[in-house]
């Protein structure tokens, strides 16, 4: 039995998907996503000019269910499972399944792996081989032990940090549907922060000022989690928003109406604009070297992102090369 094609239409167009329906080599009826892909004339025309691919062609032509993944229909890099499922009466349901989602996400792990496993073994290679030059027969100038055993400490503590990290953001990612639920006072949060980058401020030379208002409203959060962040802010600022032309950390806590806002600024180097859509990503940095000289497992920001989603924020990152770095997490009020 043929389906009449107001049938048919009624049922491709509750597809989210690109899908038309072929009878006779023609295109019979095809849904919006579909016209908008292929072509707003492709109904009642000819199959080959909708799929314009010589392999989904040959295998929608033979008339049999299959499935093939291509490259290049209706645009040249783009990715598709193309689904074709045979009809009463001859005709075929062509289903066009969009990859890009599911590429972009294996292109994401993969790389993370890598990265990972990068960050892991410079530190790795270094330990290996002082330890080596160590556990070799024949007296070692205690210059040189000394030498050697503060690299191989520092290196391992940069394992460390890194390992600590990793395990962070998998915790968080594994808690991210989970509200919290704990009410938290941010401006607390934030003083805790400040004593406890002190030290690290008092080496690098800067000076942390704040501007913490009082009887702040609580927000709905994991108290951890968000004292995790606000170090991660106040100690990026710390690292690269000191210079000999400025060495002033501000640390700022306000709401309005509706949501508590945390603001750590520096009045540094700033950020060229190019390098701002890739700050959150993971080992992401706008320069390697100085980012593992300063003690940085870049992995901060991403760690930051990802706890201000888990408690429905925003983080917004503002900078400008030579006018410093502003950045802000925004928390809904409990």
């Amino acid at each position: 039995m043929t389906l009449p094609p107001g049938t048919i239409r009624s049922l491709i167009d509750a597809l989210d998907e690109p899908a038309l329906v072929v009878e006779d080599e023609r295109t019979l009826v095809a849904n919006a996503p579909a016209r908008e892909l292929l072509g707003k004339s492709i109904e009642g025309s000819d199959v080959r000019l909708a799929i314009r691919h010589p392999e989904a062609l040959e295998l929608l032509l033979s008339g049999k269910a299959s499935e093939l993944d291509v490259v290049g229909i209706g645009a040249a890099e783009r990715p598709w499972t193309v689904s074709i499922r045979p009809i009463d009466g001859g005709q075929m349901l062509v289903r066009l399944v969009d990859r890009s989602a599911g590429l972009s996400a294996e292109r994401m792990r993969t790389d993370f792996v890598a990265n990972a496993s990068h960050e892991l073994r410079t530190p790795l290679a270094t330990v290996i081989g002082y330890a080596e030059t160590l556990a070799e027969e024949g007296p070692v100038p205690d210059d040189l032990r000394t030498r050697f055993g503060t690299t191989i400490e520092a290196e391992a503590r940069r394992m460390l940090r890194i390992v600590e990290d990793l395990m962070s953001l998998s915790r968080i990612e594994a808690d991210r549907y989970r509200l919290p639920g704990e009410r938290v006072d941010l401006g607390e949060i934030a003083r805790i922060a400040v004593k406890q980058a002190a030290p690290l401020a008092e080496r690098r030379g800067c000076r942390i000022e704040t501007d913490i208002a009082n009887d702040l409203p609580a927000v709905a959060g994991d108290f951890a989690q968000l004292l995790q962040v606000t170090d991660n802010l106040i100690a990026n600022a710390i690292r690269y928003g000191c210079n000999k032309n400025s060495s002033v950390i501000e640390v700022s806590v306000q709401s309005d109406a509706s949501r508590v806002r945390l603001n750590v600024s520096d009045r540094g180097d700033g950020i060229p604009p190019e390098h701002l859509p890739r700050l959150t990503e993971r080992f992401y940095r706008v320069d390697p070297a100085r980012s593992r000289d300063s003690g940085g497992t870049g992995l901060g920001l991403a760690i930051v992102k990802h706890i201000a989603e888990r408690h429905r924020g925003t983080l917004d990152i503002r900078s400008e090369a030579g006018s410093g770095t502003q950045v802000s997490i925004s928390i809904p009020i409990a």
